[in-house]
């Protein structure tokens, strides 16, 4: 059990510690696999489209989406493929290969049942209030980068 007081306010530095322990659990569950953080996000996000994705604009979506260069995602991209855990679909597409579903599908469960038992401590109410408030902050640093 945990001793830590809770802050007075929400800040960078909770943000920070919350983010950090979010990494730490993702890391656990990707150890064992042939997978770092990119490649999980670019794997994941290709699996979550629900349909083969053109190469390009899965890579500059992610991106996007991660505030990476597109040049790292494209290496991901070239990993996965390499580790056929993507493959090239009809079309020059890509999808996850039915490996790389059974990885993202223990990733998840590994993944799931530590942040689901978090997450399932707070009130759902407080949660649809976080997620409006860190979507606000997300939205206005993302036009300040983008001023930048």
């Amino acid at each position: 059990m945990s001793t830590t007081t809770a802050p007075t306010t929400l800040n960078p530095a909770v943000i920070g510690q919350a983010e950090k322990h979010h990494t730490a659990v993702l890391a656990r569950a990707l150890a064992g696999t042939t997978l770092d953080e990119k490649r999980w996000i670019v794997l994941n996000q290709a699996l979550a489209a629900g349909e083969p994705v053109e190469r390009d604009a899965h890579i500059a979506r992610v991106a996007a989406m991660t505030r990476w260069a597109g040049a790292d995602v494209e290496t991901a991209v070239d990993a996965l493929l390499a580790d056929a855990l993507l493959a090239t679909a009809p079309g020059g597409l890509l999808e996850p290969t039915d490996t790389g579903k059974a990885v993202v599908g223990k990733v998840r469960a590994e993944s799931g049942a530590i942040v689901n038992a978090a997450y399932g401590a707070v009130a759902p109410e407080d949660l649809a209030t976080a997620a409006r408030v860190l979507a606000t902050i997300t939205a206005r640093m993302a036009e300040e980068l983008a001023r930048a």
